[in-house]
């Protein structure tokens, strides 16, 4: 699993966090992220598909791309409400896996691995769709 860092492919056009094509899961523990992991792993999912980012990384380079810059309308989308909530729950101390997920039967895969241990969030970002797939 590597670390997380924010890259550009991971941003909508307004610069906000939209990373399509993966899902963005949260959970309480580091040993729940290393246990979804081993998981994924025995299932051939893993390496540059996951992506690991502690409750730091999320509060400095996550949470930052949901301030506006002087705008007046707020965005159309879901995506700074998102960004707001993952920023609650890494003040809390919750870390994220970001586990790329193409196809509606892959997703499910790793949401199956998911489901065997208590996640706080999990959402797929697909083309103008963010899906909760708690």
């Amino acid at each position: 699993m590597k670390d997380f860092a924010l890259m550009s492919r991971m941003l909508s056009m307004r610069g906000e966090f939209y990373p399509t094509g993966f899902l963005f899961i949260m959970l309480a523990t580091h040993d729940d992220a290393r246990k979804v992991e081993r998981a994924l792993l025995a299932l051939n999912i893993g390496g540059d598909d996951v992506m690991l980012a502690s409750p730091e990384v999320i509060l400095e380079q996550i949470v930052p791309t949901a301030v506006h810059h002087g705008e007046v309308l707020p965005s159309v989308g879901a995506e700074s409400a998102m960004v707001e909530k993952y920023r609650v729950l890494a003040l809390q101390g919750h870390c994220a896996l970001l586990v790329r997920a193409g196809s509606a039967e892959h997703t499910e895969q790793v949401m199956e691995v998911v489901r065997t241990v208590p996640f706080s969030a999990a959402e797929k970002y697909r083309f103008l769709v963010i899906e909760d797939m708690t």
